[in-house]
């Protein structure tokens, strides 16, 4: 699999729960260009894609560790901080951690990252007061 640019939006909690209830209730469908993973805000976003973790992926692309032992010795981190960020990246479905035998192989989905920020999605998606309101003043 060769690794491909995601689109990341940035929502706040309380309404991306409302944007997937909107989803899961068959009331929006997402676009083919919406982000594929959320982060909570740019704070949250810059700590999981800081430049030492988008290095960290292009190394899995380019090395191909077969295990998170060896993606350490050619990494420099230690094996807990990296399995840590490992999952974290898993979380967001930035990687995949392949079973193999007794090990996990890192497998890279994405090496860049395109960022959409403040794009306004209909309130009439949300039926109540409260996400209307926390979006009054918002658009544009």
């Amino acid at each position: 699999m060769r690794p491909k640019d995601i689109k990341v939006g940035i929502m706040a909690y309380e309404i991306f729960k409302k944007y997937t209830l909107a989803i899961a209730g068959g009331k929006y469908k997402p676009g083919k260009n919406e982000p594929k993973i959320w982060f909570e805000s740019i704070e949250t976003m810059s700590q999981v894609l800081s430049t030492k973790n988008v290095n960290l992926l292009k190394l899995i692309d380019k090395q191909k560790p077969q295990s998170i032992r060896e993606l350490a010795e050619l990494s420099g981190r230690q094996v807990s901080n990296l399995s840590r960020t490992l999952k974290t990246f898993r979380k967001y479905g930035i990687i995949d951690l392949i079973e193999k035998k007794r090990t996990k192989v890192p497998v890279v989905k994405a090496t860049s990252f395109n960022i959409e920020y403040g794009k306004n999605y209909p309130s009439s998606l949300f039926a109540d007061d409260k996400f209307q309101a926390s979006t009054a003043g918002t658009e544009k």
